[in-house]
């Protein structure tokens, strides 16, 4: 995945994460919602000025943005852990417990 696709979809993730839609975020920064929307599909580059503006509004600093993971997280990460937790063995589930239970992170 290229890294305007990257970025955009960092941008969407905590643009959700704040509970804004991108209508409202678009608002707040003074910029079309479809400019927007092509910035979180990844279309163009958004100007510093404008990541600037998002990144106050978000209440987070730029370098959050490009926080890029390999790894996809699925729109509905409760539902697909669920999923997963279902279909483990109960030693697994028990590995899996203590592990959360001890603060273990993988980040």
């Amino acid at each position: 995945m290229d890294n305007k696709k990257l970025l955009g979809k960092r941008i969407k993730l905590i643009r959700k994460n704040n509970g804004l839609t991108q209508e409202q975020l678009s608002e707040m920064i003074d910029i079309e919602t479809s400019s927007l929307s092509g910035i979180e599909s990844g279309r163009f580059f958004p100007s510093l000025h404008v990541l600037d503006k998002i990144s106050k509004v978000l209440d987070v600093e730029l370098v959050e943005f490009f926080k890029f993971s390999t790894v996809d997280l699925p729109e509905d990460i409760d539902l697909e852990l669920e999923n997963i937790l279902k279909n483990q063995n109960k030693k697994n589930k028990i590995l899996i417990y203590k592990m959360l239970h001890a603060g273990f992170s993988v980040v």
